[in-house]
């Protein structure tokens, strides 16, 4: 099984991915992200850094994905593991739809026309959400933010996210970003252990 957490910087996701290491520890999850998990992703953080170009950026995470999936993601659930990813596919159509607009036309879809035949569509999306003005809050000083971490940014990519999360109600679970941190993790981690117990029963008929 797959789960991924999205959601905009500040949302508190990778907090709560740090939280069900714990709350699931007996269901021996491999836990993972993006960028990040492969050496692709070192190259893909540079390229925020150094703000190179929006096409090379963007390419990268394609690139971080595939080898994410190669390495991490399939070999996990060939055997069977519940895997749990800190940001995934999503992400890259929330954020980079946003930062490639003006550059490459209808950039959502030419960025899902290159996942389309490999990748792995998530089986449980768990989406955190809350107000912008929150969000910035809990970021950097703005003078040391990302660019991703502008405040129109973070709006466009949030009602992407939201889009997404309406036209697949059957994966995403809106989480409300604003409750306890320790209420969201309970919560997320019930959800992901009855989803689990579901599928078995499924698998059984």
């Amino acid at each position: 099984m797959l789960v991924t957490l999205e959601g905009i910087d500040g949302s508190g996701k990778s907090t709560l991915h740090a939280a069900l290491r714990e709350l699931l520890a007996d269901l021996d999850p491999v836990f993972t992200r993006e960028p990040g998990a492969t050496w692709v992703g070192d190259a893909v953080r540079r390229a925020i850094a150094e703000q190179i170009d929006p096409v090379t950026e963007a390419t990268l995470f394609v690139a971080d994905h595939a080898a994410h999936l190669a390495t991490v993601v399939r070999p996990a659930l060939a055997e069977g593991k519940l895997v749990i990813s800190d940001r995934y596919s999503d992400s890259r159509y929330a954020y980079q739809s946003v930062t490639l607009q003006g550059i490459i036309p209808e950039p959502e879809q030419w960025l899902r026309a290159m996942h389309n035949g490999w990748s792995i569509i998530p089986d449980r999306t768990f989406l955190c959400v809350l107000p912008i003005d929150e969000a910035l809050t809990r970021l950097k000083p703005a003078g040391a933010r990302e660019h991703f971490e502008k405040r129109e940014v973070l709006e466009k990519v949030q009602n992407n996210y939201l889009a997404y999360a309406r036209n697949e109600p059957s994966r995403f679970v809106v989480v409300d970003a604003m409750l306890e941190k320790e209420a969201i993790a309970e919560f997320v981690a019930g959800a992901i252990r009855q989803d689990l117990k579901s599928g078995k029963k499924k698998r059984k008929k």
